[in-house]
């Protein structure tokens, strides 16, 4: 028997080097664009394991719980890592970042998260970029939830490393993400003894062996439905228009935020709108309701509503709203507050379900 997932013609250095070169118009990058086999996490800490090491000193922005992990893969390296956290309701500043920078002139890597899906946020790449080139370190960037929602410009910006994932935004598959990397990243993982080699984690092997190559040959097997669901993915992106993508999520995050305010009992996690992320909006539970319980009883009339409460010690309190990829439109936002509706209805609280859908239609038209 055959299956349209199986028994397929095998996928080719050419078509493999094809799907890369337009990731990399989507990135709207010149610099190299490595495709890896595996989600995001790989690449995230690929980077790390070849860009950090024994003596090096690292700034690592935490905005959320991605940053917190950053640090510990930089710690792990061998580097001695700077933290400057903040609250995870706002966004980090690029005067921060200076500051940071100035108290530590040792400093030479910079990571940071771009949108955190998990909290709501975004901080402001271009700023921070300036700041970190003219200090001169080497700029780590987690642009996983952030590519196809917001404008994603790692040449511009400075971005020595620009890490991707599909399954957000992009609407596209998780077992597949990809990376850009600068000349002077690539210098600074030859440079690093600690850099894996012969490993699955290894940035230098595609470098070497596929790069430098001519990409004529992959160093093993490629995933190839994902490659193929990646390729689909960014097809759609290119037929709807990049802009007009970021526009529909731009709208679905301010739909989705003047709705659950109009509902009259939920406020925005996040303080102020400049600092929301595009892909997801995070809401705070009111006094008394825990917000896993509430999302659970508004998934109980449709599971498929892009809900889900805070992960770990934001369970009780956040919700989140993850209008992103096919759930980045007005149907969605307006299910998914119907919903919530509902169910703090059930909880007790008076809503207007009105005032809200009223909102959610005039933000987006």
């Amino acid at each position: 028997m055959t299956h349209p997932f199986l028994d397929l013609a095998p996928l080719t250095p050419a078509h493999f080097a094809a799907i890369e070169q337009r990731v990399a118009r989507l990135m709207r990058t010149e610099q190299d664009v490595v495709i890896m086999q595996g989600e995001a996490l790989l690449p995230l800490e690929a980077c790390i394991r070849s860009g950090a090491r024994p003596g090096s000193t690292a700034l690592n922005v935490v905005t959320g719980p991605y940053g917190q992990t950053f640090g510990n893969w930089l710690r792990d390296c061998g580097a001695t890592v700077i933290d400057l956290a903040v609250p995870f309701h706002t966004a980090v500043t690029a005067d921060q970042v200076r500051e940071a920078l100035t108290e530590h002139p040792e400093i030479d890597f910079v990571s940071l998260v771009h949108a955190e899906a998990a909290t709501g946020n975004t901080n402001p790449v271009a700023e921070i970029g300036e700041v970190v080139r003219e200090h001169g370190a080497l700029f780590y960037l987690d642009a996983v939830a952030s590519i196809a929602a917001e404008p994603v410009l790692p040449d511009a910006w400075g971005v020595d490393l620009c890490i991707i994932g599909a399954q957000k935004a992009m609407g596209g598959p998780a077992g597949v993400s990809a990376v850009s990397v600068s000349e002077r990243a690539w210098r600074r993982f030859a440079e690093n003894p600690r850099a894996p080699r012969a490993s699955y984690l290894s940035l230098l092997d595609w470098k070497a062996r596929w790069i430098d190559g001519g990409r004529k040959a992959l160093l093993h097997a490629p995933a190839q439905l994902e490659m193929l669901a990646l390729e689909a993915c960014v097809e759609r992106i290119e037929s709807e228009g990049l802009d007009a993508v970021m526009d529909r999520h731009a709208t679905a995050a301010a739909a989705t935020r003047a709705g659950a305010v109009a509902l009259g009992v939920l406020e925005p996690y996040v303080h102020e709108a400049r600092d929301a992320a595009p892909v997801a909006t995070t809401l705070r539970a009111p006094a008394g309701v825990d917000a896993s319980e509430l999302v659970a009883r508004a998934l109980a009339a449709d599971p498929a509503l892009p809900l889900v409460a805070g992960g770990g010690a934001l369970a009780k309190e956040m919700i989140r709203v993850n209008h992103y990829g096919p759930d980045a439109t007005r149907g969605a936002v307006h299910a998914s507050l119907a919903a919530l509706g509902a169910a703090l209805g059930e909880a007790g609280l008076a809503v207007d379900l009105e005032a809200a859908r009223r909102a959610v239609t005039a933000a987006w038209e």
